[in-house]
């Protein structure tokens, strides 16, 4: 839903659904989309936040089911801006975990899929000149998989062979979308820091701009300035929250570099301000077998990172007190207290009231995927009221 004359949209991220292929998302849509709209901007145009996997974004591209889709989006006042592009396969009722990045960025197939996802975006925007498309992505690769030089220069020449074809797509069509690159614990880029040392290296730098003139036909001006239009960050506040980013500094560290935020994704993790046997205890609920539930540690030993819940448990016997856990588990942003836990939503809310002075982008998204996996006494709502009742929490703290 558009918030304000500033041309701020805000919506939730579909992957809350689960279902891969076309069929299984569509049903989705119908079934949920219009009720949360109901609750949440009734008699308005809804905007849809729409994960496609791979095989659904085959299955759309084929003109019937594209040409159904946007009927059905027309008849219900519907329309879609961004689109979750991170998970590239299956994503829900079975071991996601690390294969989530899968295939990364060092992979042509990661490209492919990607520019598959802009070509149907072109296709989906509603015709209006100042509502640009989004697609978040997975920040470059896991870590631990990327083992060299070579394998960041193939990450970054994939990113720029993409922002070529977004250059191809806005001229064929007049749509202008942008790459989202999600920085996300645990990942090949994981801090701020480390996004905007990739961007200035890889992405924005002298050679990159030669590169995209090359691929785009571009001269040197035009090249640099369609990098920074058609790529940029997703700043995922949950990402940003558990590596412990200070809020104002880490859009201002974005800002100086030239980086836009393409999509705001407004999501909460876990806080555990105190190891104690009770709020240890209490975080086990949250270690399931799909997802990867990344923790930083703060404290006397400085800062340590476990790429899930299960080795972050198995450093406890060495631990030292004093120390703060934070969790990459996508809590409801309305919640504000979790047992002997709370989530990071000071974070989200030192962010909103920066957004209320001046947009920090265009594109708000709330995403609470995890709610399949969400210990029971957390999900009394039914879902589509749980989405509503994030999607007005927003609303109510930008005053909107």
């Amino acid at each position: 839903m558009k918030l304000d004359a500033r041309g701020v949209h805000l919506t939730y991220c579909s992957n809350i659904h689960p279902g891969e292929t076309w069929p299984e998302v569509r049903g989705n849509l119908e079934r949920y989309v219009p009720g949360v709209r109901d609750r949440v901007a009734p008699g308005q145009p809804f905007g849809i936040g729409l994960r496609l996997s791979a095989l659904a974004a085959r299955a759309l591209a084929v003109p019937a089911a594209l040409e159904e889709f946007l009927d059905f989006m027309r008849r219900q006042d519907l329309y879609v801006f961004t689109l979750n592009g991170f998970p590239y396969g299956r994503f829900h009722g079975t071991r996601v975990k690390e294969d989530v990045y899968l295939p990364d960025w060092r992979d042509e197939e990661r490209l492919r899929y990607s520019d598959e996802l802009a070509e149907l975006l072109a296709l989906l925007l509603p015709d209006d000149p100042e509502l640009e498309g989004s697609i978040s992505t997975v920040p470059g690769a896991f870590k631990p998989l990327v083992r060299d030089a070579a394998d960041v220069e193939r990450i970054g020449e994939h990113m720029l062979r993409h922002g070529a074809r977004l250059v191809d797509i806005e001229r064929r069509t007049g749509r202008s979308i942008a790459l989202a690159i999600e920085p996300e614990p645990h990942c090949y880029l994981e801090t701020i820091d480390e996004t905007v040392r990739f961007f200035e290296d890889y992405l924005f730098s002298a050679a990159a701009v030669r590169r995209l003139g090359e691929l785009a036909g571009l001269d040197k001006q035009t090249a640099s300035a369609a990098l920074h239009d058609h790529i940029g960050v997703c700043l995922d506040l949950c990402h940003a929250a558990v590596e412990f980013e200070d809020p104002a500094n880490c859009l201002k560290r974005l800002d100086d570099a030239g980086i836009r935020v393409t999509k705001l994704q407004i999501s909460a993790g876990l806080r555990l301000r105190e190891l104690s046997p009770a709020a240890l205890q209490a975080l086990k609920q949250f270690d399931d077998a799909v997802y990867l539930h990344q923790v930083v540690e703060s404290g006397p030993r400085g800062v340590t990172r476990f790429a899930d819940l299960p080795q972050a448990f198995a450093s406890l016997s060495g631990h030292a007190p004093g120390a703060e856990w934070r969790v990459h588990f996508h809590v409801p942003i309305f919640l504000d207290r979790l047992e002997s836990f709370s989530p990071t939503r000071d974070f989200i809310e030192q962010v909103l009231d920066l957004h209320r002075s001046r947009p920090l982008s265009h594109h708000l998204e709330v995403e609470t995927y995890t709610w399949d996996v969400l210990p029971p006494q957390y999900r009394v709502d039914a879902l589509e009221d749980a989405i509503a009742r994030e999607l007005i929490w927003v609303k109510q703290k930008l005053a909107v």
